[in-house]
């Protein structure tokens, strides 16, 4: 079946955990891939299987359902959905406090665990809609050249979106002549003090008075990426992309020339690249 829950147990009960895992059966999207006995362990699962869904007691020796969480965090785990399951109801509003979707008392109702799925059934199409509009806009963006901030702001006040159009050429201005440079032609661009330095594929560096800011609103985003604050790589060059030891990543170009990526930059090369 496709899109499963994947979803794991945790609870130091042995029978608890049995018996959620009956009632799991009933819900024929839940696929129940481990039952842990302790926090400990949980971790280790969770980060090795990254579960959608995971049923978590609180009260459990060693560590706790909130220290379970509050390690995850700490390791920027990218955080499944939370059910807390408890015996005690004080525990409640703790639950939420930690963004958890839901809370379940022992011993669990076969009533309130629908009511519980059904939450999740609508947090996950919900979820699922969120991600489609922000891969629409992400794509407007690329295509216009509008932040996306501005483009879900236009869209909600009713205005249209307009293309728009990029250079396709650099114009260089020096000592009374200006050379114009067919963007297909530059490799790379860096800056320099107050310039640019623009290096293109027949190996000739030429000097741009000019900003990155500025250059960067002049030349299609879908053929230009930012890879670090002073240095735009235009994508058809890139012959690889190296992953070090340490995680960070050098595009190497087609000249053969390394560029080390900046930390604020990552993600978005890995999502171009990767």
């Amino acid at each position: 079946m496709e899109n499963l829950i994947k979803t794991i147990i945790v609870d130091d009960e042995p029978l608890a955990r049995k018996g959620l895992a009956i009632r799991l059966k009933e819900f024929e999207e839940i696929e129940l891939l481990a039952q842990c006995s302790n926090g400990a362990e949980a971790i280790d699962v969770i980060v090795e299987l990254q579960p959608k869904l995971v049923f978590l007691d609180i009260q459990m020796p060693g560590l706790t359902g909130f220290d379970v969480i509050h390690q995850l965090q700490q390791r920027n785990i990218v955080m499944p959905m939370i059910v807390f399951v408890t015996a005690y109801d004080q525990f409640a509003l703790k639950a939420f406090e930690v963004h958890a979707i839901d809370y379940l008392l022992k011993p669990v109702d076969d009533a309130r665990l629908l009511e519980c799925i059904n939450k999740i059934r609508s947090q996950i199409d919900n979820d699922m809609f969120s991600h489609q509009q922000n891969k629409l806009i992400d794509m407007m963006s690329q295509l216009t050249g509008t932040d996306t901030e501005t483009i879900i702001k236009n869209l909600a006040d009713g205005e249209e979106i307009e293309v728009k159009e990029y250079n396709n050429y650099i114009s260089v201005k020096d000592v009374g002549e200006t050379t114009r440079l067919p963007v297909s032609e530059v490799i790379w661009v860096d800056a320099a003090g107050d310039y640019m330095c623009v290096h293109c594929t027949d190996g000739e560096t030429h000097i741009l008075r000019k900003t990155m800011k500025q250059l960067e609103e002049e030349l299609d985003p879908k053929l230009f990426v930012r890879v670090h604050r002073s240095v735009l790589v235009n994508n058809t060059s890139v012959k690889k992309v190296l992953t070090l030891s340490s995680g960070e990543y050098v595009i190497q170009i087609s000249n053969g020339h390394e560029i080390r990526v900046s930390r604020s930059y990552r993600e978005k090369v890995r999502t171009l690249f990767l």
